[in-house]
């Protein structure tokens, strides 16, 4: 990105997967049992949206405008054609991506995510009212436990033993309510409804049946207008279901890469 600069790391030997992370998010929320899941046979790349971790600076923030930044992280890395996976708000960068440079990826993943537009369904009004009240009191903790009950399905944040885990990720990662709106607004402006027919690259589409944040019936919509997407839900799988199931999730990754 111009005028800034981007944190990246990445591991393994295999071929290049770059995963683009979702809103309010940083490299570090991907979890260690997903990226060593994937790097087993593949070579995941990480990086900070600008303003978030590591990054430099937050401006004109928009999917498209992420998804440059995206582009950048590979020509940083001297990496011709990459797969890549968004997540959430990094599906949608993911989606852009694809759109304005398909010779640069192999396969395409799109995990939790949303084409937008007045077609999809949106975050449900009291989802984004409990998350906005908690983010506006300032209590650190009450957004922890508020984004937990909410990011995951019902078995998964039954065992409040996961809670350690999650919240060790976010503390002291959290974006600053600036950053957040301008990610927001990216979010809410996003739209690829109309041109996502377009898109011929080899496309998974995967979703929790417990999603609250984003619906599950934006998976079957993308799917339905990608040219020979495939749609997998994972039952009970809540927003974040590389973190509910790490191994399942690194499983069909692999397998959608390797044309399985």
């Amino acid at each position: 990105m111009a005028g800034s600069e981007l944190y990246v790391q990445r591991r393994g030997d295999g071929e290049p997967l770059l995963l683009i992370q979702g809103m309010g998010a940083t490299s570090r929320q991907w979890g260690e049992p997903f990226l060593d899941a994937l790097a087993r046979d593949l070579q995941p790349i990480v990086y900070d949206h600008r303003g978030t971790g590591q990054s430099g600076p937050c401006a004109d923030v928009t999917t498209a405008s992420l998804a440059i930044d995206a582009l950048a992280v590979l020509d940083a890395l001297q990496i011709d054609r990459a797969h890549v996976f968004g997540f959430s708000m990094g599906g949608m960068v993911a989606q852009e991506l694809a759109l304005a440079h398909p010779d640069r990826i192999a396969t395409l993943t799109l995990a939790a995510t949303t084409a937008g537009g007045p077609q999809s369904r949106e975050t449900s009004g009291a989802i984004v009212q409990a998350l906005t009240a908690a983010v506006l009191s300032g209590d650190r903790e009450r957004v922890l436990r508020t984004a937990y009950d909410l990011l995951f399905g019902a078995a998964f944040v039954s065992d409040r033993a996961n809670y350690d885990a999650f919240a060790a990720s976010v503390r002291g990662a959290t974006p600053s309510i600036f950053v957040l709106r301008e990610q927001l607004a990216a979010v809410v402006a996003h739209d690829t409804y109309g041109r996502l027919r377009g898109l011929a690259l080899p496309t998974l589409v995967l979703h929790g049946t417990e999603d609250q944040i984003l619906d599950a019936v934006n998976g079957d919509l993308i799917a339905s207008l990608v040219p020979a997407a495939r749609l997998e839900l994972l039952d009970g799988a809540g927003h974040l279901l590389f973190w509910e199931q790490p191994e399942r999730v690194a499983q069909l990754v692999g397998a959608h890469v390797a044309g399985r």
